[in-house]
């Protein structure tokens, strides 16, 4: 049993000062408010919960700041990028991938990060091959979890498409290809490989309309029952196009007319969506994930994202491709995009909250939902809380989110439980060394091979 202090902590039903929070079984049990600290609390300034990160693709981590080269002579874009992305697939081992995991997820846990979402479609062995256990890569991520300490809800991705209307994968996707038997099989092995790790939930993605049939999509709607289920859709222009030509419809139009949206769902990106479709997904209490860092990295473009607010939709964020994981950047840029898009600051700030908070409320509601969990400082919930350093300009409330998330040298992340364990203090993991050394090892080899 541990009791900690914290100056002021965002309660649900919002902030408190002085209060006792008493963890016990990875839980919490006890919370007091307006009181003092007591001999043996361990004391800190601000808490918040956990923040979940609901679209991770963890060996992506490996890519940052390698890829920012064009790709050839053309003008660079997602599509440039992504077979720089094929060629580094292609030599992967599980152990490689579980060191890359690794590491992502000690870095998202520095920056208050408590569950991730892990988009994962990394199948098969380098020529496409089986592996005698269908799940080998989705153990390698259950390592990976369990080394960092972070909680996992692991999305299997169904890929059996190159494009629209079920054209035939390329040699790039040969090692994410499964037909709907094998992806069943698939699906149960995850569920194993995750069961030893506390909290851990199986989702299921169909990984976009271009990788999946109409009657592949129906028939992993049935598989998912009422686990996440979660798609990317329309982050780019050209996939936007290719829809209409495929279907006389656009990607988030034909999803709504061909399957049961409803809030199991995360429509990942969703950036090019109109006005109809988004009032659409809105009233159909889907989830949007996203991931601004990474959609800036790609140029995919910006959602509206202010519009679907307004509309009662509700958004989670993501660290997707990993080139920067910062859970306040993603914030921040967020709501940059907004201002610069519309002219106007403080674009997303509710007319009671703050900008800082708004954003940080949206990110836990949604990012729950999309994940399957809970995160919020209760009695009864999973002790997952994030400590902010203290504010030396002495804000108090929404003004230290404001800080953290739009002011450089403001407020950090400082200390963060997972399940009642401290896995970070001054900002550091506690097996960030370890962990950083075999990532290393990892890297220089594999960016000297490629």
């Amino acid at each position: 049993m541990k009791t900690l202090w914290f100056e002021r902590a965002l309660l649900p039903e919002g902030w408190a000062d002085a209060v006792r929070i008493r963890l016990a079984d990875g839980r919490v049990a006890a919370i007091e408010r307006g009181a003092h600290a007591q001999r043996g609390d361990e004391r800190y300034a601000t808490a918040m919960p956990g923040l979940p990160n609901l679209h991770s693709h963890a060996f992506q981590r490996l890519m940052a700041g390698r890829a920012e080269a064009p790709a050839g002579p053309a003008k660079d874009d997602f599509w440039g990028w992504r077979e720089l992305m094929y060629r580094l697939v292609g030599s992967l081992t599980p152990d490689d991938v579980a060191a890359i995991a690794a590491m992502a997820f000690v870095e998202m846990l520095e920056a208050g990060f408590t569950r991730v979402g892990e988009f994962h479609y990394l199948h098969h062995q380098p020529d496409g091959s089986r592996y005698d256990d269908p799940a080998e890569m989705a153990v390698a991520i259950a390592r990976a979890a369990a080394e960092s300490g972070i909680a996992l809800t692991l999305l299997p991705v169904f890929y059996a498409h190159a494009g629209f209307g079920g054209a035939p994968p390329n040699a790039g996707q040969r090692r994410f290809v499964n037909d709907l038997d094998r992806f069943a099989r698939l699906l149960d092995a995850s569920r194993g490989a995750v069961a030893c790790l506390p909290g851990a939930l199986v989702g299921i993605a169909p990984h976009s309309l271009r990788a999946v049939t109409p009657e592949e999509l129906l028939a992993l709607e049935t598989m998912a029952t009422a686990a996440p289920i979660h798609i990317h859709i329309a982050e780019q222009v050209k996939e936007v196009a290719d829809c209409i030509a495929w279907s006389g419809q656009r990607p988030v139009a034909w999803l709504l007319d061909h399957a049961l949206v409803d809030p199991r769902w995360c429509l990942v990106h969703a950036t090019h969506i109109d006005s109809s479709e988004l009032t659409a997904v809105a009233a159909s209490g889907a989830v949007v994930g996203l991931c601004p860092i990474t959609e800036a990295n790609l140029g995919d473009g910006i959602f509206p994202a202010d519009a679907f607010l307004a509309a009662g939709g509700g958004f989670g964020i993501g660290s997707d491709s990993n080139v920067c994981i910062s859970a306040a950047t993603e914030l921040q840029l967020l709501e940059y995009g907004q201002r610069l898009s519309l002219h106007r600051r403080s674009v997303l700030a509710a007319n009671d909250a703050s900008c800082g908070r708004t954003l940080v409320d949206e990110a836990l509601r949604g990012g729950v939902q999309a994940l399957g969990c809970e995160s919020a400082i209760k009695v009864g919930a999973s002790a997952d809380l994030v400590a902010l350093s203290h504010d030396h300009f002495g804000e108090l409330g929404d003004g230290v989110l404001d800080r953290w998330i739009f002011a450089g040298g403001g407020p950090a992340v400082d200390t963060v439980w997972c399940r009642g364990i401290q896995l970070v203090s001054n900002g550091r993991h506690r097996a960030r060394d370890d962990v950083a050394g075999r990532f290393a090892k990892v890297a220089t080899r594999l960016l000297r091979a490629t």
